[in-house]
């Protein structure tokens, strides 16, 4: 009879186990301690670009709150005197101060520590006035705004017909922006 089969086939496929197909947690070909320093490496190196992102993003926060302009009202001794308002500028060196020229008008005093100059411009005249200062003299505010004041006096007085300043390039940010409309004359 063909529709029978050998019996001895029938016992040799039941006694094979069939193969595994089980998947297996090891990688391939990669030793078990080799995948060990794979995950530490990987864990390291994570942990450093998540610390090192928090140090970049920590020095921005201090760089950004040290370089914002930091405002405060300054009294003159045993608080006489007008409150005068200081701003300053780590990045470019400077301290711009608002004073007053007169009864009601104002000025404004930059000193600019990195071209050791000082610039001042009122509101109510057309010209900025700049001086060289020693970098181990600088002069007050109350110094400085009287020698601008009697200097724009004088201008104003004699007709001063003195050459304003043709390089501007020896100011600093700062006074290259508040004189940037008028002319700048040496005080």
């Amino acid at each position: 009879m063909e529709g029978e089969m050998d019996g001895s086939s029938k016992e040799a496929l039941i006694e094979e186990a069939p193969p595994s197909y089980a998947a297996s947690s090891r990688l391939p070909c990669i030793p078990h301690q080799l995948k060990c320093l794979l995950i530490v490496v990987v864990v390291v190196v994570v942990l450093v670009v998540v610390i090192v992102a928090f140090l970049l993003l920590g020095l921005h926060i201090t760089e950004t709150h040290a370089e914002t302009v930091l405002r405060m009202t300054i009294h003159g001794l045993d608080d006489e005197g007008t409150p005068q308002h200081l701003s300053m500028s780590k990045k470019e060196r400077t301290g711009t101060f608002a004073v007053r020229d007169g009864l009601n008008a104002s000025a404004v005093v930059v000193y600019d520590y990195s071209k050791l100059l000082v610039g001042y411009r009122s509101w109510r005249h057309r010209a900025c006035y700049i001086t060289r200062v020693d970098k181990d003299n600088i002069p007050g505010l109350d110094a400085v705004t009287k020698t601008f004041q009697r200097r724009q006096a004088e201008a104003k007085e004699a007709g001063d017909d003195a050459m304003p300043l043709a390089d501007r390039s020896i100011l600093g940010t700062t006074v290259n922006i508040l004189c940037s409309t008028v002319p700048v004359y040496w005080a």
